[in-house]
């Protein structure tokens, strides 16, 4: 079910609110030029971690720059999902913390087969 193309497009655009719900949370620390900075380089430094760190053979993405076993993989997934809703949470978007946890808790349940392939590799 995790190669099922309805879910990789789920995947992706919780990928991409991560990514937002980063750097809004950068916006809302600071103001002046400090407040663009957070903005764009925490959700930058996030997005390079993920793309860069991957496992050999994953189809959800390209190959790696940076081989890592599934289980760190799934680590840094977790963390950078977790980041987010934190972030959400931290930006006194309650609601939109928990409705994001709960999109990504039912994602990785959808995607049970590739969490079992991650956890072999």
């Amino acid at each position: 079910m995790g190669q099922n193309p309805l879910v990789l497009v789920m995947r992706f655009l919780l990928e991409m609110v991560a990514l937002l719900a980063i750097g809004y949370w950068g916006w809302t620390r600071h103001a002046g030029v400090l407040r663009l900075a957070l903005a764009i380089s925490v959700p930058l430094i996030a997005a390079v971690l993920w793309a860069i760190f991957r496992v050999p053979g994953d189809t959800s993405g390209g190959p790696p720059v940076v081989a890592v076993p599934g289980l760190v993989r799934l680590l840094l997934e977790l963390a950078f999902f977790g980041l987010a809703i934190w972030c959400l949470y931290a930006s006194g978007l309650t609601i939109g913390a928990w409705l994001y946890g709960g999109l990504v808790l039912f994602h990785y349940l959808i995607s049970y087969d590739r969490i079992r392939w991650l956890m072999q590799q």
